[in-house]
């Protein structure tokens, strides 16, 4: 399980080193895909297959499961893990989340989330000034 915020950088080869403490359960190859919000997600291989194959049973004939299958499956590319911890996050998806030189890695249960470092002040920010409502939307959920 992945939890806790990280702050790390990406090096001039566009390399950034997973942190750690997730290292073991990334295991040697990953898959990175764009993210909602405008953040990268990680995903562990077994993971990962577990919402491809999700993703592949949605029905075509709807724009808007087209669209983030798309979005999640043509985005993705998948990734070796270094002997030094670190992945190489390609052009596209680092423009994508524009993401500068200083970047977050945040632990969400199942995946990774990568951020540029401003991009995720501002949007904690802004979650942190709505958890009342968000709390009320989960439990509406039964989740909280």
């Amino acid at each position: 399980m992945f939890i806790g915020e990280y702050s790390h950088s990406i090096d001039e080869k566009k390399r950034l080193a997973v942190p750690s403490k997730f290292r073991g359960e990334l295991k040697n190859k990953v898959v990175v895909t764009r993210g909602l919000d405008k953040c990268l997600f990680v995903y562990p291989m077994k993971a990962w297959e577990e919402l491809a194959g999700k993703l592949g049973t949605l029905p075509v004939g709807e724009a808007s499961t087209r669209s983030f299958t798309r979005l999640m499956l043509a985005g993705a590319v998948d990734v070796d893990v270094d002997k030094q911890g670190r992945i190489l996050i390609p052009d596209y998806l680092k423009e994508y989340a524009d993401l500068k030189r200083n970047i977050v890695v945040a632990g969400l249960y199942n995946r990774l989330e990568i951020w540029d470092e401003k991009k995720w002040e501002i949007y904690k920010l802004g979650a942190e000034k709505n958890s009342d409502e968000i709390a009320e939307q989960l439990g509406k959920l039964g989740v909280y």
